[in-house]
């Protein structure tokens, strides 16, 4: 676990307005900057840019020179059987060394078996076996990499097998286990709670504060045909979400929070603007803890 010095609301970064952030970021006088200027830090996926050349890993360089760049994995597979890739591991070393954040994120899931990846995040099954054995391999991929590992809560809607934890309790499990940090998607503690039934307020409670190294927050949409919440990361982040946020932000202190976007993603203006309304939580939360001090 390590604790990081970055604070305040960022952007993860998409491909549809990369250069409009450039722009931004390297524009010669201030009144061309734009509100960009004021996003203090960004998070994107490896995936999507190593093992890659051409534009897009030096636009990202060029962005690394004016803000700090969180990464958050995709396909590490922490809860799978099948041994941790080693090419992908080397890559992302690399990848992850030139940008120097302060730790390494991935989902609590699996996403193949024999060697067959199924490009989704699959929920484990909730019992003391499966957190030993994803703690075990997260301590092994920090170890690999080189940096301190944070893993994140999924969205799920079923629960594989027969459960003897309820979801947070094997999130904790996971996270003393293994010693790393939480990644904690506020979004997906609501979304869970709407389709499986629980309080998220008393989910939040349960969390160790000191694990909590970032958050992420985002955007769902209720899917009448399957009758649940899904979680698209293509939709506004609703009040709901942002008060939970506050409540998280009260018991953690300033963590950097995430804003994410990944489907129907708007103009960059219109995502600049919902930053803020993410920062004015963020802020409430921050002062709810100052008046508790």
């Amino acid at each position: 676990m390590t604790e990081s010095a970055l604070t305040g609301v960022g952007l993860g970064l998409r491909w549809e307005f990369l250069d409009e952030v450039l722009a931004a970021l390297e524009a010669p006088d201030e009144g061309a900057r734009g509100a960009a200027l004021a996003v203090p830090f960004f998070e994107l996926s490896p995936e999507n840019y190593m093992r890659r050349g051409g534009y897009y890993p030096a636009a990202i360089a060029r962005v690394r020179e004016h803000r700090a760049i969180l990464t958050h994995g995709l396909t590490l597979s922490v809860g799978g059987v099948d041994p941790l890739d080693d090419g992908y591991l080397r890559a992302l070393r690399g990848f992850v060394d030139r940008l120097d954040p302060p730790f390494h994120s991935d989902h609590l899931c699996f996403s193949g078996v024999d060697g067959r990846f199924v490009h989704d995040l699959l929920p484990l099954p909730l019992t003391s076996a499966a957190a030993a054995h994803a703690a075990a391999r997260i301590r092994e991929a920090a170890d690999r990499l080189g940096r301190p590992m944070a893993i994140e809560n999924i969205t799920y809607y079923l629960v594989p097998g027969r459960a003897s934890l309820d979801e947070a309790d094997f999130l904790v499990e996971v996270l003393e286990r293994a010693g790393c940090g939480l990644l904690l998607d506020v979004n997906n503690v609501y979304v869970n709670a709407r389709n499986h039934g629980f309080d998220p307020v008393a989910y939040l409670e349960k969390i160790p504060p000191a694990r909590v190294v970032s958050m992420h927050v985002a955007g769902h949409e209720w899917r009448d045909d399957a009758g649940v919440v899904v979680d698209t990361h293509g939709a506004p982040v609703i009040e709901p979400v942002l008060d939970l946020l506050a409540r998280a932000v009260a018991r953690t202190g300033p963590v950097p929070v995430v804003l994410e976007r990944d489907n129907d993603v708007p103009p960059l203006d219109a995502l600049l603007a919902e930053l803020a309304e993410v920062e004015a939580a963020y802020r409430r939360g921050l002062a709810a803890r100052e008046a508790r001090a």
